[in-house]
């Protein structure tokens, strides 16, 4: 992984796992160890599909630029679909608090998302050729600019 998808990944990971680490600390408080549970479980959702989901994202932008946008945006709906379906599929469990997972689910999701458009905008990624390298390649083949 070139070392700016590995930037963004951690940039978005560190804040999900502070995030889940307090709500299974306050889950814990509030709910005993099912809901600390409940919320370990929710946050490690979150880091793998949303990792995943970057890495995927990250390969189709190299690969293929011209769907990255469309791409992106069917990621994000499919990621959301998804942990949608774990809320309501563990809605009924007694293995963890049922509550705890949800909220926790939806929190550590908003902060990986919230810190992932940080980490974009913060990025010094150069989304155009600068211009001095442009004159010089010209100038390199013989054509005017």
């Amino acid at each position: 992984m070139p070392s700016n998808d590995a930037r963004t990944l951690l940039q978005a990971a560190v804040p999900t796992a502070v995030v889940g680490a307090v709500a299974a600390a306050i889950s814990g408080g509030v709910a005993g160890g099912k809901g600390a549970l409940g919320a370990v479980v929710a946050t490690i959702v979150v880091i793998l599909f949303m990792g995943i989901g970057l890495a995927v994202l990250q390969r189709t932008a190299r690969s293929l630029p011209h769907l990255f946008q469309a791409m992106g945006l069917m990621l994000y709906t499919a990621q959301l679909l998804l942990l949608f379906i774990f809320v309501a599929a563990f809605q009924d469990t007694t293995m963890f608090n049922p509550k705890a997972f949800a909220i926790t689910l939806v929190a550590a999701t908003l902060v990986w998302i919230g810190a992932q458009a940080r980490a974009h905008m913060k990025a010094k990624i150069l989304y155009v050729e600068p211009e001095s390298d442009k004159r010089e390649k010209l100038e390199n083949t013989g054509s005017k600019p």
